[in-house]
């Protein structure tokens, strides 16, 4: 077994290794579900205007819209991870891709937006299901593997599903395809993935009884990891939602160069998990973490300083490539801490970087109208910078070295 095996969790376990292939057919089948789940909520992103025009929302009316997604997975995150670590994340990861397929349909089938509301935050909830048995199954799958770490690349399919579902989301729109047509189809393909990768997963590995002062190396370590995960989903928030805004108003960018910015952090951030896993092989998830947020904020700073179109789109590159790794490495950590179970320790973590992905844009937002955008991106920048010095160093116990 590899340094990057998860064996705290499990320090003595009599149960046998799964073989070779067993972990090679797992990993494909969990690349399926990660990809599924990114060309999926692709799919409700590209038709958010969809549903603006139908209901006639304002702009303060679709954020709300929106709040109810990011609301249902931070509501539910608590017993979702409880309701995974005892179903099993095989059979959770099924079930959840189920209902997360079943709720992308009902969201487009919604006649009235009193309706929608509620249907969109149990959407967000499905969501949860999904996220948090698919990513404790990673876990155990790196966990079970005996060559380099295989994270990073997971989350690395999620990004290139986005990527995906969102391009074929255009191309149904530029054919004029009915919208609940085309989200039966993308429901089809991820309830079909969750089903048809159920049985190659893998059984997730038992928690034996630990000490108190494990318990309370547990706690911390959540409590620590959280904060990192907040602070880093800041930074991923803001980039989602204000580099158009930045392109156009600060870089001043042609017009075709608008939607760029958001491209550019994008792609960063798959090349970055593509690569990830060799870089946490060879240098450890510590000095991994310790350069991605470097990278992170040498991106942000240039894009501030030299506020031009081509500057800026290398800038938010970077920043791509900083952040790819950060969520990977942080749930990989939370899966090792002893006395409880992957799933629970992901999905607390996976808290803190909900709230962090919710609340980054409305930060940078709030600074800007205070301030300028230029000063408002930099608070990206000082979240990046703090991982950078203090953050890595705080959670190095529960990293690889």
């Amino acid at each position: 077994m590899s340094d990057y095996s998860i064996e705290t969790t499990s320090p003595s376990v009599s149960a046998p290794a799964p073989s070779p292939s067993a972990v090679s057919r797992a990993t494909r089948g969990t690349m399926a579900l990660f990809f599924a789940n990114g060309a999926t909520f692709a799919t409700w992103g590209v038709h958010i205007p969809t549903i603006k025009a139908r209901f006639g929302l304002s702009d303060a009316m679709l954020s709300l819209a929106m709040l109810a997604v990011a609301g249902g997975a931070i509501l539910v995150m608590g017993p979702v991870g409880r309701w995974v670590g005892k179903m099993g994340s095989a059979r959770a990861s099924m079930l959840g891709g189920v209902a997360f397929a079943c709720m992308t349909l009902v969201i487009l089938a919604m006649p009235s937006f009193a309706l929608l509301l509620p249907a969109l935050l149990v959407f967000g909830m499905a969501n949860a299901m999904f996220d948090v048995g698919m990513n404790a199954q990673a876990a155990t799958v790196e966990a079970s593997r005996s060559t380099r770490p295989v994270m990073s690349a997971l989350h690395g399919m999620f990004s290139l599903g986005g990527m995906i579902g969102a391009a074929f989301g255009g191309l149904m729109l530029s054919l004029q395809v009915p919208p609940l047509l085309h989200t039966a189809l993308i429901a089809a393909m991820t309830a079909a993935v969750a089903l048809g990768t159920r049985r190659g997963l893998l059984a997730d590995h038992p928690v034996l009884p630990t000490a108190d002062h494990h318990k309370d190396h547990a706690t911390r370590g959540l409590w620590l990891l959280g904060l990192m995960a907040f602070l880093g989903l800041v930074g991923e928030g803001a980039m989602y939602d204000w580099t158009t805004v930045y392109m156009r108003e600060v870089a001043e960018a042609p017009l075709a160069w608008i939607s760029f910015g958001y491209a550019a952090f994008s792609g960063g951030m798959a090349c970055g998990r593509f690569g990830g896993d060799r870089l946490r092989a060879r240098f450890g998830d510590a000095r991994t973490l310790t350069g991605s947020a470097w990278l992170g904020f040498a991106g942000i700073a240039l894009a501030i300083a030299v506020p031009w179109p081509l500057a800026a789109l290398i800038g938010f590159s970077l920043m791509g490539l900083g952040a790819a790794n950060m969520v990977p490495i942080f749930f990989v950590a939370a899966s090792r801490l002893p006395g409880v179970t992957a799933a629970e320790a992901i999905a607390r973590v996976a808290r803190f970087a909900y709230v962090g992905l919710l609340l980054g844009p409305v930060m940078i937002g709030g600074v800007a109208h205070l301030a300028s955008l230029r000063i408002g991106i930099a608070v990206v920048a000082l979240t990046m910078g703090y991982i950078a010095l203090f953050g890595a160093r705080s959670v190095r116990r529960y990293l690889t070295t």
